[in-house]
């Protein structure tokens, strides 16, 4: 009610970001309509990604679709924001996207929020969770398709038996969710828990927590591409990371010294890790 009558002053330009698809096409057509500039921003390139956790192939109708839906707004974005220097390069080579017409905007992390927390503050945590004296490995985020989080429970299966200090802890929501808990049941792994989605401002308490925090993705080369946000806010509460996936990303550990990186899926390399 307050806000009937304002005037609203016109934008310069109509920013439309994806995923979802739907939205950048949403995008388009206000810009269109208002005939100004709009600028489209890639954060998962699509349908590569659908295809890439097995939704579908390159010749059904689904993937042909949302190509074309792709391929039009890259052709009709007057600029092109991505996230990583590799997306750039898809673009360019996959799409023939003109390089001039793209801008990399990396992912950043919130330093005032994600900072490691105190030594009494963890220790309380970790008594609420029943982790005390456990080496207490988090998973924080969506739980979906493309994760593969089989291989976290295919890892705690073994390490059950052969070291039972280890508990993984998923915290999040996620189309997976109920069908990765179902599997940890079947399999009797005590030393897999679940917690909901959780308010953002309490996630960093839950990494600072953490003995080690996961990174997980399929072995996928379209995820070689990306440079998950998550990864960053483990490495701002100075956490140490296990990174199951390649490409930018595994650089970006290696370099930092902020973890180990292992092999996408590779259960063995999970628990060695």
């Amino acid at each position: 009610a307050a806000l009937r009558g304002l005037t609203l002053p016109r934008p310069d330009v109509i920013i439309g970001t994806s995923p979802q698809l739907l939205v950048g096409l949403a995008g388009w057509w206000i810009a269109f309509a208002r005939q100004i500039p709009l600028v489209f921003e890639v954060r998962d390139l699509w349908p590569e990604s659908l295809t890439a956790v097995g939704v579908g192939n390159q010749d059904s109708l689904l993937h042909h679709s949302l190509a074309a839906i792709a391929r039009f707004l890259y052709e009709r974005s007057d600029r092109i924001v991505v996230v990583s220097p590799a997306f750039k390069e898809r673009l360019i080579e996959d799409w023939r996207v003109p390089a001039e017409k793209i801008a990399i905007v990396s992912n950043g992390v919130e330093t005032d929020l994600f900072i490691p927390a105190t030594a009494a503050a963890n220790e309380t945590l970790r008594k609420q969770l029943g982790a005390e004296n456990k080496f207490l490995v988090c998973y924080v985020g969506t739980m979906g398709m493309a994760h593969g989080l089989e291989t976290l429970l295919n890892a705690a299966a073994q390490l059950q038996r052969q070291n039972s200090n280890v508990v993984f802890l998923l915290v999040g929501e996620g189309a997976e969710k109920e069908r990765i808990k179902v599997l940890a049941q079947s399999q009797a792994l005590a030393n897999v828990r679940f917690l909901d989605q959780q308010p953002r401002a309490t996630i960093p308490a839950f990494i600072s927590a953490s003995d080690a925090c996961l990174v997980l993705l399929k072995k996928t080369d379209v995820f070689k591409t990306v440079i998950p946000t998550k990864m960053l806010e483990f490495m701002a509460c100075a956490r140490p990371v296990i990174l199951g996936v390649e490409g930018q990303a595994q650089q970006i550990i290696k370099e930092a010294g902020a973890g180990i990186a292992i092999e996408p899926e590779n259960a063995e390399a999970l628990v060695q890790a």
